[in-house]
């Protein structure tokens, strides 16, 4: 066990056992002597490689963060009160990534309301349009400031504002890096507040910084408790020694031998509500890459346990996020792990900095740059440079009774190479194709809010295939695990989920709809997995009334031993 705290107070706990103790037993030592922790926390940009040091050298202010961002909170609380003297207490967040992933965490474990808006669908867009406009603030948060789906729910957010005889500079707050497209555009157009992020923080690592505070503090959420969490455990994870909870971590999930690359995140009552979605993005992108990477699987599974943990593969790892154990004195306390797992625990804004500097570490043992993105950056620009129209859609191959089907050539022939011609038999056909170290990855381009209950057909796929399973919503996927899937080991088999919306309506000042960027983004991404040799299969429902029988078509028909 590693943990820190003050008396019988612990901050942080980690624990590992099996093969994740064995881990750690080869690799903390040698990391502690390496002086690793100290290293990344003096900014040492080469411990990554030569060919890192440039990306390192601008991205490692995020060590600092719980200390740098308290010089906006004088502003924040006072723009929080002017807000609220004009009744506006509202929040709604149009963000990607880790401009979303963090305040929505945040949010969710205080317990205050925050409408995240971080879709290009347009029945989701359209439902966040719908609340009281007047008592509404929208945080724009966009790093680079020009991030396609970002500035097209500013555009939709600011004509609606208008058309309510609002003006919409009152209720506009611009979250960006200084220089950006946004900055200039929230200056000139008189927003109530522009707040200026860390340049030398990415996106994945900004949940301490103005990404993470600002729509959370004028949300409601204590934020100066949030960044005194993490000072509290600041100095330990730049410990140089095998304890240290980051090095214990880092060890316990990147350096098992065999690599057992696949982290099913569980959630076991820790409170931190919507953790492992924020664990899955940091660590998916800041290590997927160059063919090498950890696979992490945010599980909601209804029955507690997910089925890829009822008898585990050897290359899969379960991570589990537990409540605190109130006094570390107890022998209880001390209950050792009994399988090849990872236990972790502790209050939010400490886990923040944990898994931070735990992910770099893992990078550095896996030899891959954490801070770069190439595959996410080529799906970014393929969205910027969107033509005066979207492209045409890829004739389908079939349609089965309203479902669109469209697949990698392998995917349309049975066994006995016979053309498939329903949606059930390229179902079996896609699952079927999964590996023996594979895992399946559902990506749905669809309304989170209104579909919330399709990520239920996890566990179902994940007993079909005996595989890890991954399930994303799109477009947000494309700025964490998207980096993964195509940057990472090729053992993904990709399912994609589309659907025609009831209404659609057009980006303003822009020459394609909601509903033309969303299917773009889903053909472009389609495309990007077909080209790395990743099979894939696409279903598009023409009425979105069809959902119900594709989910029943993945929850209950059974591929064949």
């Amino acid at each position: 066990m590693s943990w820190v705290g003050d008396g019988d107070d612990p901050l942080l706990e980690v624990t590992a056992g099996g093969a994740a103790a064995a881990a750690v037993g080869q690799h903390a030592d040698r990391l502690a002597t390496d002086k690793i922790a100290s290293r990344i926390a003096a900014g040492d940009a080469g411990l990554w490689g030569p060919a890192a040091e440039a990306d390192s050298a601008i991205r490692l202010g995020w060590t600092g963060l719980h200390a740098t961002t308290r010089a906006i909170l004088p502003a924040l609380a006072e723009l929080r009160t002017a807000l609220a003297a004009d009744g506006i207490d509202r929040v709604v967040l149009a963000g990607m990534g880790g401009s979303s992933l963090a305040p929505e965490v945040i949010t969710q474990t205080a317990g205050v309301p925050l409408v995240v808006l971080d879709s290009t669908d347009p029945e989701q867009v359209r439902a966040a349009l719908a609340g009281d406009l007047a008592r509404t603030v929208l945080v724009v948060a966009s790093k680079s400031g020009d991030t396609v789906e970002t500035d097209a729910q500013r555009r939709v957010f600011e004509a609606a504002f208008a058309v309510a005889g609002l003006d919409a500079g009152r209720h506009l707050v611009a979250v960006t890096d200084a220089g950006s497209p946004l900055e200039a555009t929230a200056r000139a157009a008189g927003y109530r507040a522009v707040f200026l992020a860390d340049p030398t923080v990415g996106g994945r690592f900004s949940a301490l910084s103005a990404f993470g505070v600002v729509p959370s503090a004028l949300a409601g959420v204590d934020v100066v408790r949030l960044l005194d969490q993490a000072a509290a455990v600041a100095d330990i994870l730049t410990e140089d020694a095998d304890s240290n909870p980051a090095l214990v971590l880092a060890a316990a999930i990147a350096g098992t031998s065999p690599l057992r690359d696949k982290l099913m995140l569980v959630d076991e009552g820790s409170g931190l509500i919507g953790l492992a979605d924020w664990v899955e993005q940091l660590v998916a992108e800041s290590t997927g890459k160059a063919g090498r990477g950890l696979l992490p699987v945010a599980t909601n599974s209804p029955a507690g346990e997910p089925p890829e943990l009822s008898s585990p593969a050897t290359d899969v790892l379960a991570v589990r996020f537990v409540a605190l154990v109130d006094d570390v004195d107890d022998p209880a306390a001390e209950v050792s792990i009994p399988g090849d797992e990872v236990t972790v625990a502790g209050e939010l804004g400490a886990q923040f900095l944990l898994w931070e500097y735990a992910t770099v570490v893992a990078a550095h043992l896996l030899g891959v740059n954490p801070f770069d993105q190439p595959e996410v950056e080529t799906a970014k620009d393929a969205a910027r440079h969107l033509g005066a129209a979207p492209p045409d859609r890829e004739p389908a191959a079939f349609v089965d009774g309203g479902i669109e089907v469209r697949a990698t050539p392998d995917l349309l022939l049975d066994p006995d190479g016979v053309r498939i011609e329903d949606a059930a038999g390229v179902i079996d056909a896609l699952l079927l194709s999964v590996p023996d170290d594979g895992y399946l990855a559902v990506t749905a381009f669809l309304d989170r809010a209104e579909n919330v209950d399709l990520a239920q057909v996890r566990d179902a796929l994940a007993i079909r295939t005996g595989r890890p399973v991954t399930f994303g919503w799109g477009p947000r996927f494309l700025h964490s695990t998207g980096q993964l899937h195509k940057g990472g080991p090729p053992v993904g088999v990709f399912l994609q989920l589309t659907g025609a919306p009831a209404v659609d309506f057009p980006v303003p000042g822009r020459p394609f709809t909601f509903g033309q960027l969303i299917a773009a983004q889903a053909a472009d991404d389609a495309a990007a997995l077909a080209a790395h040799g990743r099979p894939i299969l696409r279903l598009h429902l023409t009425d979105r009334a069809a959902l119900a029988h594709v989910t029943h078509l993945l929850r209950s028909r059974r591929v064949p031993a």
